[in-house]
């Protein structure tokens, strides 16, 4: 194993990108939608928060959030909003927000019912 995949596998940076990453991916495959070019997508996402974080890496507890907020607008730009709300049954489809936009610990959140729906990577439970 190189110096660089030693460093990799506990380099808190690379742990929370590969966290991020496994927990967008398992939301994606839990609403069906993560094929080849969504997929592409969140590398992208991930591409560019490596960037971000090595720029402030104070904000490395952030990345998570970040990751599934880059990926909902990237979704939004090319397919429509994404992940549609399980829990309001009255009006149009929304998307569910990542709450907080910037902390800690994200989570899938209903604005129109001001509910937690899931923790970022479990909407599949």
């Amino acid at each position: 194993m190189s110096d660089t995949d030693a460093k990799g596998t506990s380099d808190p940076l690379e742990q929370a990108l590969h966290r991020a990453r496994a927990l967008v991916l398992a939301d994606l495959t839990a609403r069906d939608v993560a094929q080849a070019d969504v997929v592409s997508l969140v590398e992208d996402a991930v591409t560019h928060r490596r960037w971000w974080v090595e720029q402030w890496p104070e904000g490395v507890a952030y990345v998570t959030g970040l990751v599934a907020q880059d990926v909902q607008d990237a979704l939004l730009e090319k397919y429509g909003r994404w992940p549609l709300c399980p829990v309001c049954d009255a009006g149009g489809p929304h998307a569910l927000e990542v709450e907080p936009e910037l902390g800690a610990d994200p989570h899938w959140v209903c604005a129109k019912a001001a509910v937690i729906v899931a923790p970022v990577g479990g909407l599949g439970r």
